[in-house]
């Protein structure tokens, strides 16, 4: 681990300074390439200086092999904080060599993760002239997080998929699945990756591979492709008033099937649906002008097998007296979602009815340290049902705290911070257990959640443990242990942790 840290401070330094890095071999030409691709980069204090850094790398791995300018691929970064930031417009820089610098100077900034604000900021961004957006090329999204964000980002990250852009998400945390498959463009499979920091570059390729389908010029491709419906994509040749666009797509070996539709030529996109299941459909998109001749273009597509709901539930955010059920996916055939749940063993049942728009409800009114079975089932539009159950299980009254997270502070210290316990929190009881010298121990009122911990040299470690006051009894401690790497490495900073609830 320590060579890794070493090497990757290497790598990170001579791409700051500008200089080359190690090519690992001959790339794959992607010059028939032309599209606005934004990075939505967590820069929160979630994120550790560590993790930032190979997030950085990823980014250059990632555009390497790419071409840049006015003409081919434009690339820009939005910064995810408190505030949201732009690290340099699309215009900015029109050569590999500028655009790897400017990635290895770009710095965090820190702050909350308000994801919500960020997307609301980069939509702005994706459709300005003076961000140096084009509004006659593909727009891509691709968000780095590490999973958390502290504000909703379920209506701008709609908007933005609404507007056209293709979304991939990769996050490098746990994250809600549920909630990172509905953000991410369908389908979520090829939009959504998972994968631990130091594994970024096992996901590169196919990454690369998935943006430049969306990206290639001159290419009409699809996207959101589900069972029933799927979205055409093509480069704007035309304009409402030099022609129209003449669209024929049918069941592969079945022209009796073809459909014909005139497409206004200031469209570049279209949702096609009520589509079947598993099939392929040959599409053909010819525009229609009398100023210019434009040959047909042809894609061929198959939609996904018809899906069924729910096909897995999901308990989170348990508390004494409350959870959150949730459930995927989401279709436009169910009509409502009918929520049962009683306690294990018992006899009673409690009924709640969903709109089949949504993807969860919380639970509430529950009995603390207690079982309970939930039953969610699907209510078709044509009548049919279907359900899946799952158990859940309260908390007991004393709460915990959760998202311990440490960070190193300056030379021989560290900062604890946490998000609130549940209920009438009294205070939190914050201890720091060195490897060599004694314990200390911190008492500090319910409104504070981060702390500074001193006398912890470099190349010693900590056990930092956050226990919350309650009235009647003390709180689930939530513990983390933290490897200190020598002064040498402070550029390479990174702690692996395990969380325990004691």
């Amino acid at each position: 681990m320590l060579a890794k840290v070493i090497f990757s401070l290497f790598l990170w330094l001579r791409v700051a300074a500008g200089q080359d890095t190690p090519e690992p071999g001959p790339q794959p030409s992607a010059s028939n390439s032309e599209g606005d691709l934004l990075f939505l980069l967590d820069s929160s204090a979630s994120v550790s200086h560590y993790e930032f850094s190979k997030v950085k790398e990823f980014m250059w791995d990632l555009l390497r092999p790419l071409t840049f300018g006015p003409r081919d691929v434009q690339t820009s970064i939005i910064h995810i904080s408190t505030t949201p930031t732009m690290e340099f417009p699309f215009d900015r820089h029109a050569s590999g060599g500028a655009l790897r610098r400017a990635i290895g100077g770009t710095r965090q900034r820190m702050g909350d993760t308000n994801t919500g604000r960020a997307l609301s900021y980069a939509r702005e961004k994706l459709f300005s002239g003076q961000a140096g957006a084009r509004p006659d090329v593909p727009k891509v999204l691709v968000w780095v997080t590490d999973g958390f964000s502290t504000d909703d980002i379920s209506e701008p990250m709609q908007l933005l998929k609404d507007m056209g852009v293709t979304v991939f998400i990769v996050s490098t945390g746990r994250g809600n699945f549920l909630e990172l498959s509905a953000a991410a463009s369908q389908p979520s499979d090829k939009h959504l990756h998972f994968v631990d920091v130091d594994d970024l570059p096992i996901i590169t390729e196919e990454l690369r591979d998935a943006i430049l389908d969306v990206i290639r010029a001159n290419r009409l491709h699809a996207t959101d492709v589900t069972s029933s419906s799927f979205r055409l994509v093509w480069p704007q040749l035309l304009s409402q008033d030099s022609g129209f666009y003449s669209l024929q797509y049918a069941p592969r070996g079945d022209p009796a099937g073809t459909r014909t539709l005139q497409v206004s030529g200031a469209l570049s996109s279209l949702l096609l649906t009520s589509l079947a299941p598993e099939t392929t459909y040959e599409v053909a998109l010819t525009p229609e002008s009398n100023v210019h001749y434009f040959p047909a273009q042809r894609t061929r597509v198959t939609t996904l097998p018809e899906e069924t709901s729910p096909v897995q539930v999901l308990i989170s955010d348990s508390g004494p007296h409350s959870f959150h059920v949730s459930w995927a996916p989401v279709l436009d055939s169910v009509a409502t979602y009918q929520v049962l749940y009683g306690p294990l063993p018992g006899n009673s049942a409690e009924l709640l009815q969903v709109d089949g728009g949504h993807n969860g409800t919380l639970v509430e009114h529950l009995a603390p340290n207690t079982t309970y079975l939930v039953t969610v089932t699907a209510v078709y539009r044509s009548g049919r049902e279907k359900s899946l159950s799952a158990k859940a299980c309260t908390q007991e009254e004393g709460s915990g705290v959760r998202h311990l997270r440490l960070e190193k502070a300056g030379p021989g210290s560290l900062r604890a911070s946490w998000a609130a316990a549940d209920g009438a929190v009294l205070g939190y009881r914050v201890r720091c257990r060195r490897r060599s010298g004694a314990a200390s121990e911190l008492r500090v009122p319910p409104q504070v959640h981060s702390v500074l911990l001193g006398g912890v040299p470099a190349g010693s470690r900590a056990r930092v443990c956050v226990q919350p006051v309650y009235r009647s009894q003390p709180g689930r401690r939530l513990c983390r242990s933290v490897p200190r790497q020598p002064a040498t490495e402070a550029q390479g900073y990174r702690h692996r942790e395990r969380d325990r609830l004691q």
